[in-house]
């Protein structure tokens, strides 16, 4: 019974490291990314919506984003939250048709913000990480309390977290050097 509880910290934890991974995607590194603007919402006719449900976003080249969105009637609208997201810091424009971001390149002292922003990204990680292993141990911890789990195995379902908090830290540690390094290459 202990090890399917310490078996199912195995599916949380996976997805714990894929948010990080999804989170680092949208963080600026020099060029132009689709994931930089994808996940933004705008409104359209009193809904909101993500943006890559309503327009097509390319990166015609390193520096640029466009938008093009299916209905042309929203080119103000996702101008106007562009221009107000200030997590992004670009200046949108646009022909009518199509909206442009230029990404100009970054200063050193930007990209040191960013990896400041990615070690906060990856300790957040680690803190939902720690909290499946308190979680996946409270539930052993009941058992035992019960009568239903011994001493023995709350020690192999510690032991056992433990192995795999150090895997999936390890796993995120890496997609953090990764990312640094894409950051920090000019």
């Amino acid at each position: 019974m202990v090890p399917q509880i310490v078996k199912q910290a195995d599916p949380r934890m996976e997805k714990a490291v894929q948010y990080l991974e999804d989170e680092l995607r949208s963080l600026r590194v020099g060029r132009a990314q689709t994931a930089l603007v994808e996940n933004l919402t705008v409104e359209q006719y009193g809904q909101t919506m993500l943006l890559k449900a309503v327009a097509t976003i390319t990166t015609p080249d390193a520096h640029t984003i466009t938008i093009s969105p299916w209905d042309k009637s929203m080119v103000a609208s996702i101008e106007k939250m562009l221009r107000e997201n200030q997590a992004l810091g670009l200046n949108p424009s646009s022909d009518g048709n199509v909206v442009r971001l230029n990404v100009p390149p970054m200063t050193e002292d930007r990209r040191r913000e960013i990896v400041k922003e990615l070690g906060v990204k990856v300790e957040n990680s680690h803190i939902s990480l720690r909290q499946i292993r308190h979680d996946v141990l409270g539930e052993v911890k009941r058992m035992e309390k019960s009568g239903e789990a011994t001493q023995d195995d709350m020690r192999f379902a510690e032991q056992e977290l433990n192995k795999k908090i150090d895997y999936y830290k390890k796993k995120a540690d890496e997609l953090a050097k990764a990312k640094e390094a894409e950051i920090m290459q000019v």
